[in-house]
């Protein structure tokens, strides 16, 4: 079996020219041969289609950590409101996420081409499809002490989790794509992180709330128009997300306490449209973008103590904010394979820059987060990615606007032709938005009380070879104020630990 995919691949290579897939000078080659394929950054291309993955994975050490399971594709670098044991671990996509995926540009006319792009994430120590939501959905109903490590994302299980598009491409008059595609500040975060996204080593890499424009699962979206173009130093960005799905049953009677019943549930649509545009430039070896984003109904699906639920936790909230009033109301629709979550209105503006002065890169950005309640509530059985449905929702969890900021700034330094060494420092703030404010050491805090969350990282990568590069590092992450209360429904509960060390090595091999 074997020797017939080295064969078919060998095959595949050799059979590629130049001539075949319209590459320029300014594009890898394709490969002629398994050693190209190994040791240059030749491309899989046949008739203009180009396969392409990577494989990164490693092990690691966290000072507060949990079991693992199959579906968290992130790791466990991010401090953790549930870790609470130091561990050796897998460690997955540090630096990159683990995929496949399969591009293509065809001219069809003198500077026109259609163009696509279908990717996904695969989570290296499972095989199985990148899935935040299925990390919270198997703990549901567990005790705090049996939980595994369950995150929130934008990748869902879905076939295609990190992309799928296509759409048309111009020389003059830029691309415009429609799809499940990465968002602005995704493409920003990318470019300007000082760790590329890396889950390992980046805070707005590992948590998409940056990305998002508030919740980390809008870092991609469905059903989504993107049109790019770029003038000499000047690029413009703009995306439309169309509202899908349902809204689910929402019952203002239930949600001011009463008993929920058919007769007094109303069928919701789904108002979960979004709106962003980007404006950047480059002026020598100095970058830097604005990107402004909106989103309606964005969802946060909660993690343990958040996500999980037992047949006995309530499906809706009471007209004020969790944290000031229990929510009563029993589950109508069955918490297997289901996931809880807050419902939110989101606005956010983010600027970023970087420069070049060899051999180093230094990177600064900034976002502001705008979050209220949602102007069109979620009722349960709400739509959430990736065909999941929502059998608890919160339309009415904060008291006032929530605003969050973050910032982050690093930098880059090149050793040679082949080793960079990367710092960087991640900061994210939240307001007190509890009403009236209570929040004080004697009071106690809440998760609606100010907090801080800070991130510190430092690592080398080494390229062995244009393909493949190894890494070693640490993260060290902690909380603080409201940021390191969990949110039952109730009082909240603190960290089990407010900090996190994580030492991690690995390595990546790109195609």
């Amino acid at each position: 079996m074997r020797k017939a995919l080295s064969f078919v691949v060998l095959f595949l290579c050799a059979s590629m020219t130049p001539a075949q897939t319209g590459t320029n000078s300014a594009t890898p080659d394709p490969c002629k041969s398994g050693h190209e394929l190994a040791t240059t950054d030749c491309t899989l291309t046949w008739h203009g289609i180009t396969l392409y993955g990577a494989y990164d994975a490693g092990i690691g050490w966290v000072s507060h950590g949990l079991p693992d399971n199959g579906y968290n594709y992130e790791g466990e670098s991010l401090v953790n409101r549930n870790g609470y044991q130091h561990r050796f671990l897998l460690a997955p996509n540090n630096l990159q996420q683990t995929g496949l995926g399969i591009r293509g540009k065809e001219e069809f006319r003198p500077g026109w081409s259609v163009v696509f792009n279908a990717s996904t994430g695969i989570n290296p120590q499972s095989g199985l499809l990148a899935n935040a939501s299925a990390t919270d959905t198997i703990n549901n109903g567990l005790p705090r002490s049996s939980y595994s490590i369950a995150i929130d994302g934008s990748r869902a299980g879905q076939p295609f989790n990190d992309e799928i598009y296509g759409g048309i491409s111009s020389t003059h008059f830029g691309t415009l794509t429609f799809g499940r595609q990465r968002s602005l500040g995704t493409d920003a975060m990318l470019l300007y992180d000082p760790a590329g996204g890396a889950y390992a080593f980046s805070y707005i890499g590992y948590n998409g709330t940056m990305a998002g424009a508030g919740d980390t699962e809008d870092a991609r979206w469905d059903n989504a128009i993107k049109y790019r173009l770029t003038h000499g130093p000047i690029h413009f960005g703009a995306m439309y997300k169309f509202a899908d799905g349902s809204g689910g049953c929402y019952s203002a009677a239930a949600a001011a306490g009463n008993p929920w019943t058919a007769a007094n549930c109303t069928p919701e649509s789904a108002h979960n449209n979004a709106y962003g545009v980007d404006g950047g430039g480059e002026y020598r070896k100095f970058f830097a973008d604005v990107v402004y984003q909106h989103y309606n109904q964005a969802i946060s699906v909660l993690n343990p103590l958040l996500g999980p639920q037992s047949a006995t936790e309530p499906f809706e909230s009471t007209t004020d904010s969790i944290n000031t009033n229990p929510i009563t109301g029993a589950n109508v629709i069955d918490t297997t394979n289901t996931v809880y979550g807050i419902v939110t209105d989101n606005s956010a503006v983010m600027a970023a820059a970087r420069y070049t002065w060899n051999p180093v890169k230094v990177f600064a950005g900034f976002e502001w987060i705008y979050q209220t309640n949602p102007t069109d509530p979620l009722g349960v059985g709400a739509s959430d990615q990736g065909g999941y449905v929502m059998s608890g929702v919160e339309d009415n969890n904060l008291d006032s606007p929530k605003i969050v900021q973050i910032w982050w700034m690093g930098g880059k330094y090149a050793i040679g032709g082949k080793t960079d060494v990367t710092s960087a420092w991640y900061h994210q703030q939240q307001n007190d938005f509890r009403r009236p404010s209570t929040c004080s050491p004697a009071a106690g805090f809440r998760s609606s009380c100010a907090g801080d969350l800070d991130e510190v990282s430092l690592y080398a990568d080494h390229h062995f070879t244009k393909r493949f590069d190894g890494f070693a590092g640490i993260a060290y992450s902690w909380v603080s104020g409201g940021l390191a209360i969990a949110i039952p429904h109730g009082p909240g509960v603190p960290y089990r630990y407010d900090s996190n060390m994580a030492p991690t090595i690995g390595g990546r091999f790109v195609f």
